[in-house]
């Protein structure tokens, strides 16, 4: 729930960030102390000797994960006499950095929890990765992954990573809440702003927004532009469109006017302490990936009663229906002391033992369909975005270079704190994009 600060970025308590001119700064420094902790973690956990005969090593940035991968490696070792060994780096501003660096190595970790999308084509691009695509193609075939989210995990046409979880991203609500305001989940745009409009005169803070932990900025730009134009989403996010371009603009006004109505929260306000305002009553929906559940379910939350989801819906109803997905992507490296392991391990990674023993200590989404779901939030959710064919988008996060992604994320932090700042904003994100993928292309050429 996929910079990283989540499966993707994750959710953290960080102070709310400095304006976009101080963070370029403020990240060197805590890159440059994060890798000097990190390297000597990173030789710790993958010496030359390895793991234990029948044992492999997975490099996460995310403690939140460390029980799931355990109970995933319980089940792999019934499955294939293999069990995964859950290893952490919480340095989260460092992980990207140092794992890239140990790839170069001989003490290189066995396997990763990885990004998808562009940062996995950027990991590939080292040749530090194996090539997964038949084992992607066995998973396909057995009926284990979705097809459809194999771009995600490919670079020049071969799979270099395979689906841990897969987490859509929904708004998140309190069903006790609407129902005491009249309200139900919406069905329609306008039964979205209409929704808002209630809550706010009822005395709710209609809609979680943040810039808290830095990531988040990108949230409401995604789920407001996603839904007016996914085509143009989808272009942009692959440079194939521009930010100065006309529909941009008016996802950034559309957002400023959501400020004007006074339908946010504080922007320094966390993703756990929001979850737990919508279940108390105090604010009505909170947008996040569904990985957002197990806070939830801590805070009091319980499916089908005072906690419920539903997809944004479409503000253009002519638009193809899309929702947004987050999927980690589990990597082996070429260098691995335990290379062997880790690629039986990706041979039955997807397996439905291993998928459910995951997915349901997680509580997430499950790239295997022939899981079942881990509770009936995430069950109903699933069932709606394949029953009804929603196109599926990936996050932000995950989404072109990552340093253009790193630097866009601070514009936006930026827009959050001063939502009149629409055309500056984006002139400035278009002026990076150019010159980001201009050395992507050329990178690619090479």
């Amino acid at each position: 729930m996929s910079g990283r600060r989540h499966p993707g970025p994750r959710a953290s308590g960080a102070p709310q960030p400095a304006a976009p001119s101080a963070a370029p700064a403020r990240r060197t420094l805590l890159l440059a102390a994060g890798a000097a902790v990190m390297t000597g973690a990173l030789a710790a956990c993958a010496t030359a000797e390895g793991r234990p005969p029948g044992e492999v090593g997975v490099l996460g940035d995310s403690a939140a994960w460390q029980k799931p991968m355990a109970a995933a490696g319980a089940a792999m070792e019934k499955v294939a006499a293999l069990r995964m060994v859950p290893e952490v780096n919480p340095s989260l501003e460092s992980f990207e950095q140092v794992v890239k660096s140990s790839l170069r190595t001989d003490r290189t970790p066995d396997m990763l929890k990885y990004w998808s999308g562009y940062r996995l084509r950027d990991l590939a691009r080292t040749g530090g990765i194996e090539d997964l695509t038949r084992q992607w193609d066995r998973a396909v075939s057995k009926g284990w992954a979705d097809a459809s989210l194999r771009e995600a995990f490919t670079y020049r046409r071969r799979v270099y990573g395979l689906p841990m979880n897969l987490a859509y991203w929904v708004f998140f609500y309190n069903p006790e809440v609407f129902r005491d305001h009249r309200l139900k989940a919406p069905e329609t745009w306008d039964d979205f702003t209409a929704a808002c409009t209630r809550l706010k005169e009822g005395g709710v803070t209609p809609l979680h927004g943040t810039a808290d932990g830095r990531w988040p900025a990108f949230i409401w730009f995604q789920e407001i532009l996603s839904r007016q134009d996914p085509t143009f989403y989808d272009d942009l996010m692959n440079g194939r469109e521009r930010y100065t371009d006309p529909r941009a603009e008016r996802a950034l006004r559309t957002l400023a006017s959501f400020f004007d109505k006074d339908w946010f929260t504080p922007m320094d306000m966390n993703h756990p302490d929001a979850a737990a305002a919508m279940l108390h009553g105090d604010v009505g929906m909170v947008p996040c990936g569904t990985w957002l559940g197990s806070t939830l379910a801590g805070a009091g939350g319980r499916p089908g009663k005072n906690l419920g989801a539903f997809v944004l819906p479409m503000a253009d109803p002519k638009a193809r229906p899309c929702v947004v997905f987050e999927s980690s992507a589990l990597v082996a490296t070429v260098k691995g002391p335990d290379r062997t392991e880790a690629l039986r391990a990706t041979r039955d990674w997807l397996h439905p033992a291993v998928m459910q023993a995951f997915s349901h200590a997680l509580q997430d989404g499950c790239p295997n369909p022939r899981v079942a779901a881990a509770n009936p939030v995430i069950g109903s959710l699933a069932e709606k975005v394949r029953g009804d064919q929603l196109w599926l988008l990936n996050r932000f996060w995950e989404q072109g270079p990552p340093e253009l992604v790193e630097a866009t994320v601070d514009d936006l932090a930026g827009f959050l704190l001063n939502p009149s700042s629409a055309r500056e904003t984006l002139r400035t994100m278009q002026g990076r994009a150019d010159e980001a993928w201009r050395v992507w292309r050329e990178a690619e050429r090479t």
